[in-house]
């Protein structure tokens, strides 16, 4: 097997880390290399990015964490892909998400991951691209974690005028992998 280049790496690890994104400590805590080679390297791949008409990414950084993103330049594709028919319906993990947020607001990915017992980090990219929810703040805790809530275009979404309209769900149901949360918003038949 080939052996993969830290540039590589740095890629697949912001891919994967999202919306979080990672810091340059956890960077180098992960790959070993001084905090000064990993800025080297989110520099080395943002480059790359920028040089690369064909590339769709960038790197940002925020609160001194670096996050994957798409180029501003895809804005407006990425808007109408979200409103798009092709894009209408919501997938199971998607909905789970959405009750839960819907539900438990405002609530940090980690809280969600805990509710599902899977990464979440993918399904509220999807959610925000689709504009279904917010970051409304964020907690001050180490890492500064972003919060979710659901957003005017999802009481749209379900046609309901407020949050106090959302059906109501037994708690247990709702702490039991929201199950019972999913089902009565999207009327789901298990």
């Amino acid at each position: 097997m080939d052996k993969i280049n830290n540039t590589t790496k740095f890629e697949a690890l912001l891919f994967v880390a999202g919306e979080d994104g990672l810091s340059l400590l956890e960077l180098s805590n992960i790959t070993g290399l001084s905090l000064s080679a990993c800025q080297e390297q989110i520099n080395k791949l943002n480059e790359n990015y920028a040089t690369n008409k064909n590339s769709a990414f960038t790197i940002i950084q925020t609160a001194e964490r670096f996050r994957l993103t798409t180029k501003t330049v895809l804005e407006d594709l990425l808007k109408s892909y979200a409103k798009s028919t092709i894009n209408q319906s919501l997938s199971k993990s998607a909905q789970d998400v959405l009750a839960i947020i819907a539900y438990k607001q405002p609530i940090t990915r980690l809280e969600i991951d805990n509710y599902r017992s899977v990464s979440s980090s993918g399904v509220l990219t999807t959610l925000r691209a689709l504009g279904l929810i917010n970051v409304v703040g964020q907690v001050e805790a180490p890492g500064r974690p972003s919060l979710y809530a659901t957003s005017e275009f999802f009481l749209d979404y379900l046609g309901i005028n407020s949050l106090e309209d959302l059906p109501a769900v037994d708690k247990i149901e709702l702490e039991n992998e929201n199950t019972g949360a999913e089902s009565a918003l999207f009327g789901n038949k298990d």
